[in-house]
């Protein structure tokens, strides 16, 4: 049987936590796990999910080297920066 090793948990972005205080929220920590007998490994990104005013998934990825777009929103299917997550969710909360 195939099994994983965690070898980092991947904790959430404070600063993202600031601005969504004022939201109904869930945050689910990432992980990066190793399949064990392989030398594969397997990123779980952290996940914000609001739920009230609005419904927004956002996933936060470990650094891109090369785009330096870290995170996800799903219901935009589009990457962004932390300053475009942050000009996002401030608009929101207008």
């Amino acid at each position: 049987m195939f099994g994983f090793e965690v070898l980092q948990e991947l904790k959430p972005n404070d600063e993202i936590l600031e601005i969504i205080k004022n939201y109904y929220y869930t945050v689910r920590n990432g992980k990066i796990k190793h399949l064990k007998s392989t030398n594969l490994q397997f990123i779980e990104p952290t996940e914000y999910l609001i739920v009230y005013p609005y419904t927004l998934t956002i996933y936060e990825y470990k650094v891109n080297e090369i785009a330096n777009k870290s995170f996800y929103i799903k219901e935009h299917k589009q990457k962004y920066n932390l300053k475009e997550i942050k000009q996002i969710l401030i608009k929101l909360n207008i």
